[in-house]
């Protein structure tokens, strides 16, 4: 996935005495939703008119947000501290530009609703606390800078953070959570995602989590970008392809047991081959069985079948965070169909976790996101969709009729899988005796 055109962004790093003003962002944003963060945005084309554009957006931004002009008599100083260029690798690209203000009052935030659910003045060492503790999410210039500001609340210097990955010989991975490690390997998934995330969970060691990279090309790497942890376990959360690929060999690399439910055994040795786990141990895991600690809590297994029958995903005892695996994409749409998949239980299983009401919830494609909204929506959208193919089923629209009319913008490649998804519509609305 190729990325856009870079574009400048502000970030404002409001400083009074020795504290600095976050926000938590709100969980039904498109962006970074639940993450910590400081007030900012985008450059537009009214700030670019400007003979300062990156401060005409910050004092744009800060209107907007906070109803605070940065040009007020509080401001001390205001300083350009540092920038930070989002990674090649991603399809969306911003040059963040970081600025200190300095308040000699503390000022009285009108925060917008809209963009945060909750705000603080809080010290540097504070704030990396309450990540080290699990409670935060971070994208890494955030918690960059927040560090530095442990070390100078002055902040004399002006930094440039980059996540300086070699994609010639190791593949990226981020740490939006204390001790809870994304690896992102290209992976021979379906578009529009082209990385299947590989997680390293675990204090001391680590359970690996759908190690799928593409080619022999991308295992090299992912082993090169692994081998700095101890690994004790694999886990396979369900036998789609681009969840395990290599995951044989990289067990016997790693000398480790595999652990997946036993329909995805099953299945694996159905779809790729009876010596599909030969001379690799496999171990069996259900739901409520522990896997690991992390932050010196439980790790259990929670079965969430529907996109496939035995998919299972992982949470701790503080339900801080739920890795989901592909209930749900952070890039693309799930596919619900075939031997494996049925959109009643699938239904099911997404009430089951909104009402588990986890912190954050991570898809196996894209980022970590911020409490159940995602899930809420997705949910509504199947009842959407189904509601859509019922009323078209009763006007007699054939399957091929739905397809050209509900997903006319969809590329010829994935048809099928959008067709997938109108059958197990139907087989769900047959069930329940609504259509004959």
């Amino acid at each position: 996935m190729k990325s856009k055109n870079i574009r400048n962004a502000v970030s404002i790093i409001f400083v009074f005495e020795d504290k600095i003003f976050s926000i938590i962002r709100q969980n039904f944003l498109r962006a970074f939703p639940g993450y910590t963060a400081f007030p900012g945005g985008k450059v537009d084309k009214k700030d670019e008119s400007s003979i300062d554009p990156l401060l005409a957006a910050a004092r744009r931004e800060m209107i907007e947000e906070l109803s605070f002009d940065i040009e007020s008599e509080s401001v001390v100083e205001i300083r350009k501290i540092g920038r930070a260029l989002t990674p090649k690798f991603n399809p969306y690209r911003f040059n963040t530009h970081f600025y200190r203000v300095e308040l000699k009052e503390k000022p009285v935030f009108k925060v917008d609703e809209n963009e945060a659910k909750s705000f603080a003045w809080m010290t540097p060492k504070e704030l990396i606390s309450s990540f080290d503790s699990g409670d935060r999410l971070m994208v890494p210039p955030v918690r960059y800078f927040i560090e530095e500001f442990c070390l100078d609340m002055n902040f004399k210097k002006e930094l440039v953070f980059e996540n300086r990955f070699d994609l010639s010989v190791e593949v990226p991975m981020i740490e939006p959570i204390k001790n809870f490690i994304q690896v992102m390997p290209r992976s021979l998934t379906v578009p529009p995602a082209d990385r299947t995330n590989a997680f390293l969970i675990g204090n001391m060691e680590k359970v690996l989590i759908d190690p799928s990279p593409m080619d022999e090309d991308e295992l090299t790497k992912f082993l090169n970008t692994i081998s700095k942890y101890k690994i004790s376990k694999i886990l396979i959360t369900h036998h789609h392809p681009d969840h395990h690929k290599f995951v044989t060999k990289i067990a016997k690399f790693l000398d480790v047991d595999i652990y997946l439910s036993q329909f995805t055994h099953t299945r694996c040795l159905k779809v790729y081959g009876e010596n599909y786990f030969e001379k690799v141990s496999c171990k069996f895991i259900k739901e409520g069985d522990f896997l690991t600690e992390w932050l010196d809590e439980r790790v259990v297994a929670v079965e969430v079948p529907g996109h496939d029958e035995g998919q299972i995903a992982l949470m701790p005892i503080s339900k801080k965070w739920f890795i989901a695996g592909d209930l749900f994409q952070g890039v693309g749409t799930v596919v619900v169909g075939g031997e494996e998949g049925d959109m009643a239980t699938y239904f099911k299983t997404l009430s089951k976790v909104i009402k588990l009401d986890p912190s954050c919830v991570v898809p196996s494609h894209g980022i970590a996101l911020g409490g159940t909204n995602i899930l809420k929506k997705t949910l509504e959208h199947r009842k959407h969709r189904e509601e859509q193919i019922l009323e078209m089923y009763n006007k007699g629209i054939s399957v091929e009729q739905m397809l050209a009319q509900i997903y006319f913008s969809v590329p010829e490649k994935v048809l099928k899988y959008a067709r997938a998804n109108i059958e197990s519509h139907l087989n769900k609305l047959k069930d329940e005796n609504k259509i004959i």
